[in-house]
């Protein structure tokens, strides 16, 4: 994969996790655990397009 699609990738999956917690905070249901398993993955996703944005 190249550079350009890896940033792509993790773009998405950001965004994607972004929505999952939207999603988790408005239920009814809303789970502590999971919302913040979802905010620290969002967060490892964010240093790693930082990490790439710094080296290209």
């Amino acid at each position: 994969m190249t550079t350009e699609g890896h940033i792509a990738a993790l773009e998405r999956r950001h965004q994607e996790l972004d929505r999952q917690i939207q999603a988790e905070l408005q239920s009814t249901k809303a789970d502590d655990l999971t919302v913040s398993a979802l905010k620290r993955k969002k967060l490892e996703v964010k240093d790693e397009l930082h990490k790439f944005s710094m080296t290209g």
